[in-house]
């Protein structure tokens, strides 16, 4: 198998993993779920710029991708902080 079509099956296992990971935001149960599950697709995400990255051969997706992970992190931080009542 070429590169692309690696790249190709890895974005659409991508694709099943963040349609999953949207039902946990939506449906569930607790708060702490749901951030677990937002986390989970921002660092999908992230991965995702990163495969596209190399399927397109620029580096510009390299920087939004990191930009994606730290906006991600500091996001589930200050909302697991608000959640455990530290604010």
């Amino acid at each position: 198998m070429d590169m692309q079509t690696l790249i190709m099956i890895g974005a659409i296992c991508y694709v099943v993993l963040g349609v999953l990971l949207l039902y946990r935001i939506a449906v569930g149960p607790t708060a702490a779920d749901r951030l677990c599950a937002a986390d989970t697709l921002d660092l999908i995400t992230a991965t995702a710029l990163v495969l596209y990255s190399l399927y397109c051969g620029r580096a510009i997706y390299l920087d939004i991708a990191l930009i994606v992970a730290i906006l991600g992190f500091i996001s589930t931080v200050f909302v697991s902080r608000y959640l455990e009542g530290r604010v």
